[in-house]
């Protein structure tokens, strides 16, 4: 990170290293001496829980500031889709059929960023959880068009490590899936969504809330595989309970391949924020 300073003070930096090579003494060695700041069991208790929900919106969001990533293209999509080259190592028929979404989301972001690339990398960045399966896709299509990606992870209490292929000065790591979920979309200029199981819903289902009650500008908001999403969600069963409105249906397009996903986002009309709720008053 840049530290372009406006401040006569002594910085932050020098004083940290400066503690560090004090004499060894019963006053110096207790954790009541440690600068707040580094200090990291301080630094982790719960009181302090605010404090880090706060850095942890500063740190990608100042990064991110400072490669002057303008605007970005959200890919959701499942851990456990295979690459077709793997697909008979998966674990069911249905992952081994899904395989084929590797290779349409690793098109879809060479496609995204050779455009983005044409006016400087800056905007329509592809961003993924930076894991693997549709994630890896993702940030490998970015890499096949020569050009940057942003990773997302958080930890998991199982091992992880981003995919190979996130731009390792873009790629961050949460413990708060909230913080982690508003830098998905804080600069989101389209949405889409891949075939995945709890995380990838989750990731959706949030963020058709936010649209549906206006808390978000409308995107575009690309499903792929009609088939997948329409087996798994009986969309016309929540508009006809009422639950939700006919016109909450017009808030996602599905798609099946890239070039239909791009040409929907090429076409976009942007429009505002809702300032109703269709249905809720009826």
């Amino acid at each position: 990170m840049n530290d372009d300073r406006h401040s006569r003070f002594r910085d932050a930096h020098s004083d940290r290293d400066r503690a560090e090579h004090v004499p060894s003494t019963p006053q110096t060695e207790s954790p009541a001496y440690r600068l707040a700041f580094a200090d990291k069991d301080f630094l982790c208790r719960d009181e302090l829980r605010p404090v880090r929900l706060q850095l942890e919106l500063l740190k990608p969001q100042l990064m991110l500031d400072e490669h002057g990533i303008e605007s970005t293209i959200v890919m959701f999509g499942g851990a456990r889709i295979p690459a077709p080259k793997d697909k008979d190592k998966a674990r069911t028929k249905t992952l081994r059929d899904l395989s084929h979404f590797y290779d349409e989301a690793r098109k879809f972001a060479k496609l995204m960023t050779e455009k983005s690339m044409t006016t400087g990398g800056k905007n329509d960045v592809i961003v993924t959880g930076g894991g693997p399966g549709v994630m890896e896709a993702g940030n490998r299509g970015a890499i096949d068009a020569g050009g940057a990606s942003v990773g997302l992870n958080i930890v998991l209490p199982h091992e992880q490590a981003p995919n190979e292929y996130v731009t390792p000065d873009l790629c961050f790591n949460f413990h708060y899936f909230a913080i982690r979920k508003m830098h998905f979309l804080m600069r989101a200029r389209a949405i889409t969504v891949f075939p995945g199981g709890f995380g990838t819903l989750d990731e959706m289902f949030e963020t058709l809330t936010l649209i549906q009650t206006g808390r978000m500008e409308r995107v575009p908001f690309l499903l792929f595989g009609r088939a997948f999403w329409e087996k798994i969600i009986n969309w016309e069963a929540l508009a006809d309970a009422g639950t939700i409105s006919e016109e909450d249906l017009d808030l996602f397009r599905f798609v099946e391949t890239a070039e239909e996903a791009i040409h929907i986002i090429d076409n976009w009309e942007p429009a505002p924020p809702r300032d109703s709720l269709p249905g809720r008053d009826e």
